[in-house]
């Protein structure tokens, strides 16, 4: 096996790992889409209004918010 120096993953497993990688990036973003989706119709309101015309930095950053906290959990399911 030769090792290059920086390389974590030895280049007989990186076929693997890049479709693991893959499949990760496509569940999280199937979870961003989805708390998106709940938010946008749990509100009475149009996100993408007050958002982009009214500048509501307030729900921009709960939303926000929400992202980051899906971001964390699926890293950590990642990891292990």
């Amino acid at each position: 096996m030769h090792i290059i120096p920086g390389l974590v993953v030895p280049l007989e497993g990186l076929l693997s790992t890049l479709v693991t990688t893959l499949v990760f990036v496509g569940l999280g973003l199937i979870v961003f889409a989805l708390a998106f989706f709940v938010i946008a119709k749990a509100t009475p309101f149009s996100v993408r209004k007050e958002i982009e015309e009214d500048h509501n930095v307030a729900l921009a950053i709960v939303i926000a918010s929400v992202i980051l906290g899906s971001a964390l959990i699926i890293a950590a399911a990642i990891h292990g």
